[in-house]
């Protein structure tokens, strides 16, 4: 378990990836450059940033409070 103050460090860290990642495919797209390897190369790691956000997400449980 971890408690509640490192669970939102490593939240806000992996939010600010995911936020990173997502802003990046969204200039991609902007710029009409949707396909090829720099597409598949930022789809990989939004998809990879959402995921181990969902993975920390999921496993988080808070301490029982005695």
């Amino acid at each position: 378990m971890i408690d509640i103050d490192d669970f939102r460090y490593k939240s806000h860290h992996l939010l600010l990836d995911l936020d990173a990642a997502t802003n990046h495919l969204m200039m991609l797209v902007v710029a009409n450059n949707v396909s090829g390897s720099i597409w598949n190369e930022a789809t990989l790691r939004q998809r990879l940033a959402y995921e181990a956000w969902a993975i920390l997400i999921v496993t988080f449980q808070p301490q029982k409070i005695l």
